[in-house]
């Protein structure tokens, strides 16, 4: 929520400022400069990027205002699940594990992980790379090439909603000033009018190239940062997967391989081994643990 709480001093400040130098905040309150600005800048979105693009974008901007990022829950159940399937192959016979690979959704395993079984994309990415493993033929450096291409895939496709705000982020100051000139045309117009009108009808149009660049860098270009920020973390937990997996694959022990990942998680977000521990000894989350929903 800290979006809105950064708008608010924003907004704030900058209205209160003006007040306090004696301009009158009604003269802001130009409506249909916004309709011009506003609507050119979701019209050009509309042209530059395809439907699937729009939609996420939507998605994104509901993510960062909620803030969205991977949190301790998400973190252990990730770990939780990489050690249960680590030891079901370590354990049991190649069908047993196979069993859980081929079909998560009857697998105990992943029932007990419900955050990562709901995210269609986490849990392909556990089920297709424990499969290779399974199979057995193919070399850890060969993994990681592997990982490490589709990990960029999916960052090139979660980041183009970053991308397309900043490309609309750009093109407002641009756009403002498009609407300021339609208010000068229609200044123009009424040069016959006395000055106190005319004075209105040019303020009023400054008000579109101020709109604009206000818009550009103290609402929308923010806003692209910050889902470029929880975009990024939610992507940390695939990073995670791919170096427990990796270290599995090269020998380590599965509660070992599990510091592998750990390790990758921020400091000042990354679980404790004791909580690491407690979590692969009781098999799942803590039911009086709040989960979030991984991306």
């Amino acid at each position: 929520m800290t979006i809105i709480l950064g708008l608010i001093v924003t907004v704030g400040c900058m209205l209160g400022g003006f007040v306090a130098m004696g301009g009158h905040a009604a003269v802001i309150w130009q409506p249909w400069e916004f309709v011009i600005i506003f609507g050119a800048s979701f019209g050009t979105f509309l042209v530059a990027n395809p439907m699937k693009t729009v939609k996420d974008s939507g998605k994104a901007v509901v993510e960062a205002f909620k803030g969205k990022t991977p949190s301790n829950s998400d973190y252990l159940e990730i770990l939780g699940i990489l050690f249960s399937l680590m030891r079901e192959i370590r354990g049991k016979s190649r069908n047993e594990a196979e069993a859980h690979i081929d079909e998560p959704e009857e697998s105990e395993i992943f029932k007990s992980y419900p955050t990562i079984l709901a995210s269609k994309q986490l849990t392909t990415f556990i089920c297709d790379y424990f499969r290779l493993i399974l199979i057995g033929n193919a070399k850890s450096h060969e993994i990681e090439a592997l990982m490490d291409e589709e990990i960029e895939t999916l960052e090139t496709d979660s980041l183009k909603s970053y991308h397309s705000m900043v490309a609309m982020s750009e093109g407002l100051p641009a756009l403002g000033i498009v609407a300021a000139v339609l208010g000068v045309i229609h200044a123009m117009g009424a040069l016959n009018e006395s000055p106190e009108v005319l004075g209105h009808l040019i303020g009023a149009a400054l008000v579109g190239t101020f709109a604009g660049i206000f818009m550009s860098y103290a609402v929308v270009g923010p806003i692209a940062t910050k889902i470029k920020i929880v975009r990024t973390k939610q992507l940390r937990l695939f990073i995670i997967i791919k170096q427990t997996m990796l270290a599995f694959m090269n020998g380590a022990m599965p509660q070992i391989a599990l510091e592998y990942g750990r390790k990758t998680i921020s400091s000042y977000e990354r679980p404790t081994i004791d909580e690491v521990e407690e979590q692969t000894l009781s098999g799942g989350p803590s039911s009086s643990e709040p989960v979030q929903k991984a991306a």
